[in-house]
């Protein structure tokens, strides 16, 4: 009994003292291949949820519990992972390490934590690009349309819109230098391709909103792209049904240059519209970007893009079947006549950049884009317009009787010359804690409009409208303007980090300023924002960003439409336009953690946007049309969350989901926005094959509202209805055909390659409708029938690329 006694007594004490044992401080630097301390750098202990970061000189403390063995892992979003092996440390140690910076010579890399985000502006991969599934050919944009908050309901183009914008109010920079899009779009096949080349991108950044200063004058978002700088000698080249696309780069000590080509073509996927014809739409362009060194200090490099995008078609006939099983209805045409439209655009930029040191930089920015934008088309139809019987087979429905019969004919000739010429300094200086940027910005605007389009019905013999005594066509616009403004702009920002022992505070403020003289207006716009890491829990990141922003007009927003003293619509130029204004409020939060040992994060945003002097407008496909005029007041609301993560090791994949209201006052009433799409879920899914690691799975699914629609000419103030949800899945699946550790890749002509890929993709996996937009058709009576147009059915792509 007293011996079992002692046992026990010798057992507790024991566990005390164990439990007693001190924790061994663990501290040190983590610095960079320069001996410079390395800031928000992640430290870890393996096997366990144990962690800090580096503080912004490099410096980090942890505390860990003895052991026989214990691994600390460093860890940094650009570096090379280092792994530490302690043996049995039982008293506090000091540890520095270097990391080095991701080169070419390193075969994967492995992210074991995600950087974190302080600002609203998040980084993005492109290295997802190259596999997903996307019928635009492989754009930045049909990535970004997984991310919460934005939202797009067309395949066909690569306009998108963020948290109820539309597709005017994103801003995109290349290389610091502001892009603009064609004017005169009017559909996603007349589209073209995205300025921005994926196979030269080198980071993206992407802001939904509640921005820094630097960015410009737009309400919804911004899009930062900087081109990569080649390493040696580089390229890839791919083709596929929808086109083909090169890229070629070759950098020395001081000179580098980076060259790339795209073709594309949608034949393949209008072929499955229910408009039947002969369709030749044909996109080219070619960027470059040469940048050359005189010494450490200065460097001169050009930015350069032309770009030629020809559309022609020739309709032949169009069946659409539309509505419910108890009021279904069917629409036939038969055409004549012929579509030709072109765009073409040239970009050039140089920049002058001066580094004095490694704090202090300077650059001087001139650029200049010009566009020539050609619509012409002169389209007749004869229409039917049935009631279905569905009382029988649904294979076997016939018409039950006529709604209508009629004809029209599309006129238009319409040509836009439009030219953007600015010139910028920029600055930033680095004052120990605080990140300082400013710049001054001056640009002038000349365009050229000239409009000529009507349209006429005749509804069973009746030209619409049916006036007694008048005869007039249902539309008609005409616009003859010339015009050259000029702007000025500056911003000043300052960034501050302040390290408390409570955690690490990021402070940004600046403010903005432009006028313009086309309208005598000044425009302020202070903008500020904080983030949050708190010490006791480092995987968490509260961030809160507010601010002025204001939407700049620039030419189709201050196109006014009058009717002249023979009821013809005119176009002129409101010069008492005010820019359009929004106050963003953003509270956002990040929460890093691990499962199953693999790295996710979760990012949740809920944002408020007021908004005033709003210009109201329609969108018809990716055509906006705008009042011309500040005639409503607004509002939008939200919560954005995205769970980003390797669901399967060793790839990235992310799931979103966003609610949003967006609404305006018009004419005293209040209605949804033309963008208000009220939910949105996204998800971009990546797989491998365990035992072939050489196949690879790429998933892209949407599932969003519909969007609010308004019967022409009323507004949507007078009522409207929703489309139909939109709903698509794009699949691809991708095999390896030689590269990594193949012995062929060191034979012959494929040991000048990295990799060489072949794959299929499926777009529209379910085969869904969607509804892109509506052509309404008017009887006799004036009542107006919405028949939808649907777009692209499912579809087979097989493409192949090379990178070497």
């Amino acid at each position: 009994m007293n011996s079992k006694l002692y046992i026990l007594i010798l057992f507790l004490l024991c566990g005390s003292v164990l439990h007693a044992q001190k924790k061994v401080k663990l501290s040190g630097r983590v610095i960079d291949a320069n001996n410079e301390g390395i800031e928000l750098a992640s430290i870890r202990i393996e096997g366990t949820t144990q962690g800090t970061m580096t503080d912004l000189k490099g410096n980090y403390e942890i505390y860990v519990a003895p052991a026989d063995t214990v691994v600390v892992i460093y860890s940094c979003l650009g570096y090379r992972t280092e792994r530490k092996t302690l043996l049995s440390p039982k008293q506090d140690m000091m540890m520095n390490v270097r990391l080095y910076t991701v080169d070419r010579t390193i075969k994967e890399v492995v992210v074991t934590e995600h950087r974190k985000q302080t600002s609203t502006l998040q980084r993005i991969d492109s290295k997802d690009l190259k596999l997903m599934p996307d019928a635009t050919g492989g754009s930045i944009e049909a990535m970004l349309t997984t991310m919460a908050g934005v939202n797009s309901s067309n395949e066909l183009s690569s306009q998108y819109s963020v948290r109820g914008g539309n597709f005017d109010e994103n801003i995109v920079y290349v290389n610091g230098i502001e892009v603009y899009r064609p004017l005169t779009v009017r559909s996603g096949q007349q589209e073209g391709l995205s300025f921005i080349n994926p196979d030269l991108v080198g980071s993206i950044g992407f802001s939904s909103g509640g921005y820094s200063a630097e960015y410009g004058d737009k309400m919804s978002s911004v899009l930062d792209i900087t081109y990569k700088q080649p390493e040696a000698f580089e390229g890839a080249v791919a083709a596929s049904f929808l086109g083909a696309s090169a890229s070629v780069g070759q950098s020395t000590s001081k000179f580098s240059q980076l060259h790339g080509f795209r073709f594309k073509t949608n034949s393949t996927l209008l072929s499955s519209l229910d408009t039947k014809g002969e369709y030749k739409p044909s996109f080219f362009d070619y960027q470059t970007l040469i940048a050359y060194k005189f010494s450490p200090q200065w460097k001169l490099s050009f930015l350069g893009n032309v770009s030629n995008n020809t559309y022609k078609f020739t309709p032949q006939e169009r069946t659409t079947k539309f509505g419910t099983s108890s009021n279904a209805a069917q629409f036939k045409v038969y055409f004549d006549g012929q579509e030709k439209d072109k765009f073409q655009s040239f970009f050039g930029a140089l920049s002058l950049d001066y580094f004095k040191n490694k704090n202090t930089a300077f650059s001087l920015l001139a650029s200049a884009f010009v566009t020539n934008e050609i619509v012409r088309y002169d389209i007749s139809g004869q229409y039917w317009l049935d009631e279905l019987d569905m009382s029988g087979e649904v294979t076997e429905t016939e018409a039950a009787g006529t709604l209508g019969v009629g004809t029209y004919h599309e006129h238009a000739r319409n040509r836009l010359n439009a030219g953007v010429m600015s010139i910028a300094l920029k600055g930033v200086t680095r004052i120990r804690q605080n990140d300082i940027k400013w710049g001054l910005n001056y640009q002038m605007e000349k365009i050229t409009d000239r409009v000529r389009e009507w349209e006429m019905r005749d509804s069973a013999g009746y030209s619409l409208p049916n006036l007694e005594h008048s005869l007039e066509l249902i539309s008609n616009l005409n616009s003859k303007q010339d015009m050259q403004t000029n702007r000025i702009s500056a911003y000043v920002q300052d960034t501050y980090r302040l390290r408390k022992d409570v955690g690490l505070f990021t402070f940004t403020g600046g403010i903005r300023a432009s006028f313009w003289d086309f309208n005598k207006e000044c425009i302020v716009s202070p903008r500020a924002s904080v983030g949050f890491i708190p010490a006791r829990e480092e995987r968490l990141t509260l961030r809160f960003a507010t601010g002025i922003y204001y939407q700049a007009p620039f030419y189709k927003e201050f196109r006014d439409t009058v009717r002249d003293e023979r009821n013809n619509l005119i176009v002129a130029l409101n010069r008492n336009i005010k820019s359009q204004r929004s106050i963003h409020f953003v509270l956002g939060q990040d929460f890093s953690f691990r499962a199953v040992d693999r790295p996710f994060k979760f990012t949740a945003e809920l944002y408020y946007k007021k908004l005033d002097n709003l210009i109201p407008y329609e969108v018809d496909n990716v055509k906006i049309w705008y009042s011309g005029r500040n005639e409503s007041k607004g509002y939008a609301a939200g919560l954005d969350m995205k769970l980003f993560g390797q669901f399967v090791p060793g790839t990235d994949s992310w799931l979103s989901f966003s609610l949003m209201k967006t609404q305006e006052k018009i004419n005293g009433k209040w209605v949804p926005r033309p963008t208000e799409q009220r939910y949105s879920i996204a998800l971009f899914f990546q797989d491998y094959v365990p035992r072939f690691p050489k196949y690879k799975f790429n998933l892209r699914a949407i599932w969003s509202d519909g969007l609010p629609i308004g019967a022409p000419k009323l507004g949507r103030q007078a009522g409207y209805f929703r489309t139909t949800p939109y709903r698509r899945v794009d699949i691809g699946a991708s095999r390896l055909l030689v590269g990594g550790e193949d012995r062929i890749m060191r034979r012959g002509f494929f040991r000048h390659f990295k990799s060489i890929w072949i794959g299929l993709d499926i777009f529209n996996l379910l085969n869904i409708s969607n509804v892109n937009s509506y052509y309404w058709v008017t009887d006799v009576y004036s009542n107006q029938y919405a028949v939808p147009n649907y777009l692209t059915m499912r579809q087979f792509n097989l493409r192949l690329s090379a990178e070497f």
